[in-house]
């Protein structure tokens, strides 16, 4: 009976052991799973600390702190080799401008003479060759500042349907020569956001552009009472898998004409930076683009 008593009482406190345990361990798995996820949030050098002594747990912990270790110096690799290709595009773009400009005031002044019928022809391809180059090169010059994170827009209290009505506005005479009257929707409603009004216009001129690229002859543009910025128009000539890598760099339409692929990545990129939201879709043969800031 001693016997008996002896062996339920040495089970018992193996039990309360083991449930002890179990509780310990819990904790560590959920002081690991807090700190991993505030470690990849952060900047520094911590690493992660456990208040439990459990081998298993401290070698688990210590495994993890290797791979962050890792996560950290590839992160640091990747961020000076992104920063060194910003500054490499930066310099390249400001440096290809000036010959640029001087090629197309030495074509001003061939204008200016008298040519033959062939090499009149000749300098007009010349003229087009250097006017997508230096399309091309101000479209990766304002990229590469806007990618840049040296300075930081001024933000300001800004009434989005006004500078909406600018954009458009500012599109009356390229509209008019694709001879598209826009349909324009905005509410009564006055939508103020906390925002850089410059790169909010912007945006909008890159997207006022894209619409006039690929339109059919029409254009819808919406603003609403949530604040949700609409653009839609007929793109017989877009399809799904088109429409789907709109925003990607350097990404072009052989039906877009003299384009860089880089005036939606830019509206992306200062989207992104406003914590707001830019999608494309493509339904019925129509574009639509919808902007949430």
């Amino acid at each position: 009976m001693l016997w008996l008593m002896a062996c339920c009482a040495a089970l018992a406190v193996l039990s309360m052991a083991l449930v002890m345990k179990i509780v310990l361990m819990r904790k560590s798995a959920g002081e690991i799973e807090k700190e991993f996820a505030d470690k990849i949030k952060e900047e520094s050098n911590t690493l992660i600390s456990i208040s439990s002594r459990d081998k298993a747990m401290c070698s688990l912990a210590s495994g993890i702190n290797g791979q962050l270790r890792e996560l950290r110096a590839m992160r640091h690799r990747f961020t000076m080799g992104d920063l060194e290709l910003k500054n490499a595009i930066t310099n390249i773009s400001h440096d290809i401008r000036t010959p640029l400009a001087a090629v197309c005031a030495y074509l001003d002044l061939l204008d200016t003479c008298e040519m033959e019928d062939t090499a009149a022809e000749y300098v007009c391809i010349i003229r087009n060759r250097a006017e997508m180059l230096r399309q091309l090169t101000e479209e990766l010059f304002r990229y590469s500042m806007i990618i840049a994170p040296a300075k930081e827009n001024i933000e300001e209290n800004v009434v989005v349907n006004s500078v909406l009505e600018e954009s458009i506005a500012g599109f009356y005479a390229v509209l008019q020569e694709k001879k598209i009257t826009p349909e324009v929707h905005i509410t009564e409603r006055k939508i103020v956001r906390k925002l850089s009004r410059q790169s909010l216009s912007r945006i909008l001129s890159n997207l006022i552009s894209n619409a006039v690229k690929y339109s059919d002859g029409d254009l819808d543009i919406t603003l609403t009472d949530q604040g949700e910025i609409i653009f839609a128009n007929t793109a017989s000539k877009l399809n799904e898998v088109q429409v789907g890598r709109l925003f990607d760099r350097f990404y072009t339409v052989e039906t877009s004409g003299k384009s860089t692929g880089l005036g939606l990545a830019i509206a992306r990129t200062l989207v992104e930076q406003m914590n707001g939201s830019i999608t494309a879709a493509f339904h019925k043969g129509r574009l639509i683009i919808r902007v949430v800031i």
